[in-house]
Formats: C-alpha cells, sequence, structure tokens
C-alpha cells in the first residue's frame, strides 16, 4: 500500500480507518526485514504517530539500528544518523553557525538533527554535555544558537539505541532524561523460525534500501492531526491517572511516574485506538501501553532492585489493582 497523495480522508471515520491501513502497512514493510517483532515495530510506529521518541535498549546484534533504519526507508522523509562517542560535540548534533568570508554573514548549518527521523546510535556512549543536547532538541523541538531559534521539521522522531552490555567507559541516562522518551523497549532475540526467516531474507537481498516507502513526511503530519482527535473519555482519562499515581504509592517504589508520564500513556493510547481503526479509546489501549510507557520512568528503591524486581513488575502490579472502568463510568 502507497499512501494516496490527497488528504487522508473526507470524514473523521474515514480519516481513521485510513490511519489503521497506514500504520499497518508501514508494519508489514518493516517487518519484510526486521522478523517476527511485530509488537516492537508496531510499538516504534506508535512513537512515531504520537510525536515521541523511542529508547530502543538491548544487547549487540538484535537489530536495533535496522529497526531505525526500516522506519525511516519506509517514509519519503529526511533520516539521520548519528553515532554516539566519548569526542563528540554539541555542536555535531545540532549544528553551527559558520561565518562567510565572501559575503560577510554569519550563517547556520544544521547539523543531523534537522530531520524527520533521526537515529542516535549508542547515546550512552557519549558525555552527558553531548547528550543534553540531544535531549533539549526532543523536548523543545527546537535549536537555539546565537540567539536565533531554528526550529526541527515535523513530523520529528528521535530513535536511540542503548547497549545493556559493556558498559565499560559509558554515561548510561539518568532518570531524569529517560523520562524524555515516550517508550523504552527491548528488541530481543527472535524465535527460532524467525531467525531462519533472516537468514533467507539477508541471501536474498532483503534490507532496509530495499524497501517500497509506504508514505511521506506530510502524510504522516496530517496522520498525526488524525490521532490527535481520537476520543478519550473522562472514566479513561481518571484511569490513566489512578495508574500514574498507584506507582508512586508503592513501597518499592522510591519515584513513581510524573505527570508527564500521564499526558505521555493518554497520547500513545490514541494512536492506537486509531491504529485498530477505532475513532475512540478503550481500557485495553491503556494496558497495552502502560508498560513500554511508564516502566523505564520509575525508580526502584535499593532492596527492590536486589531482590530483582523491575518496573515492568511495578506496572505490572498496578494493573492487576487499579479498577478498570466500564463504559458507563463503573469500575470493576
Amino acid at each position: 500500500m502507497t499512501v494516496p497523495a490527497q488528504h487522508p480522508a473526507s470524514g473523521p471515520n474515514d480519516a481513521v480507518s485510513l490511519f489503521a491501513q497506514c500504520f499497518h502497512a508501514l508494519a508489514d514493510n518493516v517487518e519484510r526485514v526486521v522478523k517476527g517483532k511485530r509488537p516492537t515495530v508496531e510499538l516504534a510506529l506508535t512513537c512515531l504517530f504520537a510525536e515521541g521518541h523511542l529508547l530502543v535498549e538491548d544487547v549487540p546484534g538484535t537489530g536495533k539500528t535496522t529497526l531505525a533504519r526500516c522506519l525511516a526507508a519506509s517514509l519519503e522523509a529526511e533520516f539521520a544518523r548519528v553515532q554516539f562517542t566519548p569526542d563528540l560535540l554539541p555542536s555535531d548534533i545540532t549544528g553551527v553557525t559558520v561565518y562567510r568570508q565572501n559575503t560577510g554573514t554569519f550563517d547556520f548549518l544544521p547539523g543531523p538533527v534537522f530531520a524527520n527521523v533521526v537515529l542516535g546510535d549508542e547515546i550512552n556512549r557519549a558525555s552527558p554535555k553531548t547528550q543534553s543536547a540531544m535531549l533539549e532538541v526532543m523536548e523543545e523541538r527546537r535549536v537555539t544558537a546565537d540567539g536565533r531559534t531554528h526550529p526541527v521539521p515535523r513530523p520529528f522522531m528521535v530513535l536511540a539505541t542503548q547497549n545493556s552490555v559493556d558498559m565499560g567507559g559509558t554515561y548510561p541516562l539518568p532518570e531524569a532524561q529517560l523520562d524524555r522518551f515516550l517508550m523504552r523497549v527491548t528488541v530481543g532475540y527472535p524465535d527460532h523460525a524467525s531467525e531462519v526467516a533472516v537468514l533467507g531474507g539477508s541471501a536474498a537481498g532483503a534490507t532496509p534500501e530495499s524497501l517500497s516507502t509506504i508514505a511521506s513526511a506530510h502524510h504522516i503530519a496530517e496522520f498525526i492531526q488524525v490521532a490527535q482527535q481520537i476520543q478519550v473519555a473522562e472514566q479513561l482519562y481518571d484511569y490513566i491517572v489512578r495508574i500514574t499515581a498507584a506507582t508512586r504509592e508503592l513501597p518499592d517504589v522510591r519515584l513513581g511516574a510524573s505527570p508527564r508520564g500521564s499526558v505521555a500513556l493518554a497520547r500513545a493510547v490514541r494512536v492506537r485506538a486509531a491504529s485498530q481503526g477505532r475513532p475512540y479509546a478503550l481500557p485495553e489501549d491503556v494496558k497495552a501501553l502502560a508498560e513500554p510507557v511508564l516502566a523505564h520512568r520509575l525508580i526502584l528503591t535499593p532492596e527492590a532492585e536486589l531482590s530483582g524486581r523491575t518496573g515492568a513488575d511495578v506496572v505490572a502490579q498496578v494493573l492487576a489493582t487499579v479498577p478498570v472502568p466500564h463504559a458507563g463510568g463503573a469500575r470493576v
């Protein structure tokens, strides 16, 4: 499927239906290379349409960078890759102002962050100063240089990778900066059949460069507007806030999810509902996205970490205890 050139649709329901078609066409396209990881692919697309950023954390060789390249290849949009190293400077990311001797003027040369999809490879290998430059653009969606503001294009998504092994000489992202990512996911090892399919695809030349374009940046920007119009009932907002509030009250949690987590979960829920072809959100949308959206925002007590508890365990516990609202507003 290639998205038609006209506006997504004439009516709200038609727009949501076309959104779902585009969403699944993009996922199918990425899966031609990234085999057997449909849930992770759909979470990455949810981040894109929710105007959020994604942190992919896993061991080397599981396809973190390939996922970002396949996503960018499926879009007729500008893609940039930044390999984070200890000597990388903030200006290497944001850009720099240079003096043109022939014209006697100062011109701003945009850095790689001025792209629609930006891959920050091994973000934990750069210094905190350089990490902060990237994270500032993620939050503000603009770069300020010499008193002038330069907005980044829309859509704008940062997909950062971080290896969970070989941490010597790295600068892991602090919790306050992890909060800037809408989601954190892991790719994980493929099952046997998927890994066999990966080998067959590699032999047949299935690479990110071989993928066809499904949608343009202009269409993605329009579909972002469609997702923002998805109806979320007051009872569902109440459910989201109860979940995030519950993470702040557990004895195993030193710092729970902030209101930013509640806002992020609501944004992601709208996109998931639209991807299912629904103009309204349901509690199952919240349940499906609570763990990738909230788990990385939680700081556990040292005792809980020593016992092997994780943020995902805490979110699962909260989902099991917080009452689920009915359509009429009652809770069960």
